[in-house]
């Protein structure tokens, strides 16, 4: 059995390590994400062509992996309407030691810094389904009536009811949102995996699909190196599909 010692142990380092905020970029924007840690493409994902493996192995070079949000300077715990995502946990691995997770990072001195992070565990912990190994599941919206998060890091509970949560918390800015596993420490083999698909950030989806490449409109993004950008062999095949544009409209 883990410890509830050792866990907020685990969580509260693993939080000085992803703390990653994007604040460059923003949440309504399905490609304003990156990967940290040992997280890679996987294919196919939930029923589409990708989705995100992330991993936690104790003999790895990182003992995490995730996936880091765009939050937009700000951006309220309050401003957070709707959270969930698709996942599947590895075949021989289950929730275990706080993971996976979704962590909230939130500024309660209006600094700009992290002062701590509410977490929402996937699982039975936050009043989710249980996890069932091998097979796609959703989260369902950790930010509704019913669900619990941990707040433990603002002074809070590891059991607080969501409406608490938005009542103590809701007016503080959010620094950072991930997805991250780092219990290799809980598990029987010394690694941790889940894969990650559809996460929906209020009315943002998430999916991970390759974007489509960039179209070119104008012949003088075509020269000077500009065709390969577009995906284009050669520039007299981009100016050729500029010519195809206008004929066509």
């Amino acid at each position: 059995m883990v410890t509830m010692k050792k866990l907020i142990l685990g969580l509260t380092g693993a939080a000085m390590v992803f703390g990653f905020a994007l604040t460059a970029q923003a949440i309504d924007n399905p490609e304003h994400y990156s990967l940290f840690g040992d997280a890679a493409y996987i294919t196919p994902g939930n029923a589409s062509d990708r989705a995100v493996h992330i991993e936690s192995d104790a003999t790895g070079v990182n003992g995490y992996g995730g996936i880091s949000y765009g939050v937009e300077d700000g951006t309220t715990f309050a401003d957070l309407t709707t959270l969930s995502s698709d996942f599947r946990i590895e075949a021989d691995d289950t929730c275990v030691g706080g993971s996976p997770r979704v962590s909230i990072g939130i500024d309660t001195t209006g600094d700009g810094v992290r002062d701590g992070s509410i977490f929402a565990y996937f699982g039975t912990d936050s009043g989710g389904v249980a996890c069932t190994p091998g097979t796609w599941q959703s989260t369902g919206d950790f930010l509704e009536t019913g669900r619990l998060l941990d707040t433990s890091q603002l002074g809070g509970t590891f059991y607080d009811t969501y409406a608490d949560a938005l009542a103590d918390y809701g007016a503080f800015e959010v620094t950072s949102i991930s997805i991250v596993t780092d219990s290799s420490w809980a598990a029987a083999d010394s690694e941790h995996a889940a894969d990650i698909d559809n996460t929906l950030i209020n009315a943002t989806l998430f999916t991970y699909e390759v974007p489509p490449p960039p179209v070119a409109t104008t012949k003088d993004q075509c020269k000077k190196g500009g065709w390969e950008a577009f995906g284009f062999k050669n520039q007299g095949q981009c100016v050729a599909s500029i010519v195809s544009q206008s004929e066509n409209h």
